[in-house]
């Protein structure tokens, strides 16, 4: 699953974007409006959810694919982000090294 751009702008990386708009969860949010119909307003999702165990488990389903989508990103940013981290200090550290001159 790749997610995209607009998700890793945290202002519209909210749970009611996932579930209603972001077109990243387009095939997922089919499957959730086949349970529990085409109003996926938080009282309507939450009514469906109430009313049918079938519904429950669309709502849980969709959940658990984004987030668990949405977890795998976060960790691959901040692994990046630690690899970066660790080749600019080995480079400044070479620098370093490479002035060195011994008594």
């Amino acid at each position: 699953m790749i997610i995209s751009p607009p998700l890793r702008r945290r202002r519209q990386d909210t749970a009611l974007h996932s579930l209603q708009v972001c077109s990243t969860w387009d095939e997922q949010r089919r499957d959730l409006v086949v349970a529990i119909g085409v109003d996926l307003s938080l009282p309507a999702v939450v009514k469906a959810m109430m009313g049918s165990t079938d519904a429950w488990n669309a709502a849980a389903s969709f959940c658990e694919t984004v987030m668990s989508a949405k977890e795998a990103a976060e960790w691959e940013r901040e692994q990046t982000a630690t690899l970066r981290f660790h080749q600019s200090r080995r480079r400044r550290r070479r620098v370093v090294d490479d002035d060195f001159q011994p008594l």
